[in-house]
């Protein structure tokens, strides 16, 4: 985890089209102390890292964000209204030694985050 203590899995399930995964946001994390101070809000980069992660986890492969082809931010996850997050993630291994992706991210009913996204994968 490369943003140590930032989020835990509460349930992750993987299946041959993806994964279905819940997350848990700290937040009291370091990170939201400076964005921003009195209004935490989920920074994109770090929502882009956990979803290679998860895309780590379910296939077992080291990989390096290579192509964001659409990245859509359509509400503001803030940890201290929303810390539980359903991420789901198609995976679609590629030529090229490449894992194209996509993803959905929301809580409770409403839609946070999609992602379209290629991987290299660097093992």
């Amino acid at each position: 985890m490369l943003i140590e203590g930032l989020y835990t899995i509460e349930d992750f399930k993987k299946d041959d089209a993806g994964v279905e995964a819940v997350i848990q946001i700290n937040k009291n994390h370091d990170v939201f102390k400076g964005h921003f101070p009195g209004n935490p809000v989920m920074p994109g980069v770090c929502m882009v890292q956990i979803i290679k992660e998860l895309t780590e986890k379910a296939t077992d492969k080291n990989l390096f964000l290579a192509v964001a082809s659409n990245i859509k931010f359509m509400a503001i996850i803030n940890p201290e209204k929303n810390d539980t997050l359903k991420l789901s993630i198609t995976i679609k291994e590629a030529e090229n030694n490449e894992i194209k992706i996509k993803n959905t991210t929301s809580f409770d009913d409403t839609m946070a985050l999609k992602l379209s996204t290629t991987f290299k994968i660097i093992d």
